[in-house]
This record gives C-alpha cells, structure tokens and sequence, in this order.
C-alpha cells in the first residue's frame, strides 16, 4: 500500500484519531482496504522510529475483523475472516457487550454498512485536494442516511474533520 499522509496530516490529527480508538474493540474492514491497511499498520507498529508508531499500535492490536466472500484463508494475525451474509454477521457483533466497534474502508463497503442501517456515528476527514475522476462517497445508496453535524474541527495542515450522528 502506497499510503502518504505527508503534508496533509498533522499532529491533531494523530491525537483525534488515537482518541478515537481508545473505545473501540474491534474494526470491521472490507476484503480490498484489509490487504493494504492491516500490513501497512503492522509495519509502522513495529517501527518505533516511525511517526505514526502511536497511532499504528492500536490500529494493529485491535482486532480486525475482514469481510469478504472470495478469501479462502486468512493471511493477517490478528484478524478474523468472515464470509457469507456480512449483515447477519455484523448483528451479532452488535449484539455483544464490548466496546465500539470501527470502520475503516472504501466507499463500497461503507455504502453497504449504511444501507443496513449499522452506522451509528460518522468521521469524516475532509482533505482539500482535487483528484480528478474519484469516487463519490457512499455510493450507491438507495436510503436516505440522515445525519446531525455534531462537530468540526479544522486541523492546522487544512484538513477539516466532520463528525456525525444519527438523526
């Protein structure tokens, strides 16, 4: 994974999203994000020279649980692989006592998690840059997802983070 958080990421950054961990047990992930995200963590996390080794450990001892249909064996420590109807399977963590449970993935997966109506709170990391043909995010969605705006925090490299919660 080529991922460069450069200069468009900053130290606030870091702390919210440290921050935001700290309440979470487990991070549900989609198939394509968890072959980049889970090795790319893991490395930092071993690396106490890197920047972002704070925020890697608890990216990586968190446990991961992956979606998808087409893994036939799981590749990463730390993670389980679910595959079959996601829906019921996310049910049933919802279920249990614990902690929050997190989302990192693509615009697919997130869509998906909206349509069944498991979404309960909303970050969002709004960078200003033009990229060209991107993605819309959550698309398609076929429900209305309302939203309340919660709060906004501008960051010092111009990053805007959007928090949301269900109306």
């Amino acid at each position: 994974m080529n991922l460069s958080l450069g200069d468009k990421w900053d130290d606030g950054m870091t702390e919210f999203c440290i921050d935001n961990l700290r309440n979470v047990d487990a991070i549900l992930l989609g198939r394509t994000t968890a072959e980049g995200f889970i090795p790319y963590w893991a490395d930092i996390a071993k690396n106490p020279s890197d920047s972002f080794h704070a925020l890697a450990q608890p990216l990586h001892t968190i446990p991961k649980i992956v979606f998808s249909n087409t893994l036939k064996e799981n590749k990463w420590d730390n993670a389980t692989v679910v595959a079959g109807d996601f829906s019921e399977g996310i049910k049933a963590l919802k279920n249990e006592k614990g902690k929050d449970i997190m989302v990192y993935g693509g615009n697919a997966f997130a869509a998906s998690l909206i349509e069944h109506d498991f979404v309960d709170e909303c970050h969002l990391m709004i960078n200003p840059a033009a990229l060209g043909n991107g993605k819309a995010e959550f698309n398609p969605l076929h429900n209305n997802f309302r939203l309340k705006l919660a709060a906004c925090k501008p960051f010092d490299c111009g990053v805007v983070l959007l928090s949301y919660s269900r109306t």
